[in-house]
């Protein structure tokens, strides 16, 4: 009603300054018939009543269209009516419709393809990577040492791109059950035993066997694995614990994983979770990438679980992930 009124509000005005120039025309004539000549406008104002009542009976639905923005693209193809802006209307939005979908069929083609390509070039790349590290592992000398570390690193950043690549088509690629949370750690850190030994970091574990999360089991060991990692990495050399717990707490499960390395600054914390943002870590440690956290937070968020960081500096983080409506 409200568009209505204001889009016809200079034909109203219009109107009756019409209206008085012909009373005043006649009136500066001579004619002094006030009674007749007020009864004209009178009829006047019925007539743009009637019209405008005509109006916007015809064109209601018109009007409640622009309104009220569609809320989902098959609104687009609703009627609004039989009045020709009406079907102006619905043809020009039909259009419309027709083209985005044609636009998000080209989008969804090439999301699949690259996802695809994605998948089969680290597959790909992950076999002559096997081959290296089978002639590798049994070796004693440095060398090979230092390419079997290379190609773990390059392991660790091919899974990286194909769960980027995965996160994309989230929905068709989770599958919630219930979790042994201690039995799924056992078997990431174990994953993480040479990046352990080497950085001379130790694993220590604090979980109920008992204790159970519902969750996705290949995100939930790629949320532990770059949880692991990054403990890792940031108190690497110090010798000390990274220690894995977890416990009951308010109808939720939380998981922590603490170590004891260099802290994330206080100005950090808050932004650790965009995209490529490395902060001041990131200056020091020349491999940080920045998207770590920001893909955990992402998981977290689609699985309905939080990440919570608390950190001081020197001092080490704590990384929480909270898992809620848990039976314990």
């Amino acid at each position: 009603m409200r568009l209505f009124l204001r889009e016809h509000i200079p034909l109203i005005f219009f109107t009756i300054v019409q209206l008085f120039l012909v009373l005043l025309i006649y009136w500066l004539d001579g004619y002094r018939h006030l009674s007749t000549a007020l009864y004209s406008v009178f009829l006047g104002v019925c007539l743009l009543i009637t019209y405008l009542l005509y109006r916007y009976f015809s064109y209601r639905s018109f009007y409640i269209r622009l309104s009220n923005p569609p809320k989902n693209l098959d609104e687009f193809t609703e009627k609004t009516g039989f009045a020709p802006l009406a079907t102006a209307l619905d043809e020009l939005l039909k259009t419309q419709y027709l083209l985005c979908q044609n636009q998000l069929k080209t989008w969804e083609r090439k999301k699949s393809e690259h996802l695809t390509f994605m998948n089969q070039w680290v597959h790909q790349m992950k076999t002559p990577l096997s081959v290296i590290e089978l002639i590798t592992q049994d070796e004693d000398d440095p060398r090979f040492e230092s390419i079997a570390e290379e190609t773990d690193r390059m392991r660790k950043g091919l899974e990286m791109v194909l769960y980027v690549a995965r996160l994309g088509v989230f929905e068709h690629d989770f599958r919630v059950e219930r979790i042994q949370l201690k039995e799924a750690v056992h078997k990431v850190i174990h994953e993480n035993k040479k990046l352990f030994i080497r950085n001379q970091v130790y694993p220590e574990i604090s979980i109920d066997p008992a204790l159970t999360v519902e969750s996705d089991a290949k995100w939930l060991r790629f949320i532990l694995n770059q949880l692991l990692s990054n403990a890792i990495k940031y108190s690497a050399g110090s010798r000390e614990n990274v220690t894995v717990n977890a416990y009951p707490k308010n109808r939720a499960v939380i998981l922590e994983v603490k170590d004891r390395g260099v802290g994330i600054p206080r100005a950090d914390l808050s932004r650790v979770f965009r995209p490529f943002y490395t902060g001041e870590n990131g200056r020091k440690f020349k491999e940080s990438t920045g998207m770590g956290l920001y893909l955990i937070h992402e998981v977290c968020e689609k699985l309905n679980h939080k990440i919570e960081l608390e950190s001081e500096i020197n001092q080490g983080t704590i990384a929480r992930i909270i898992f809620p409506f848990s039976n314990h």
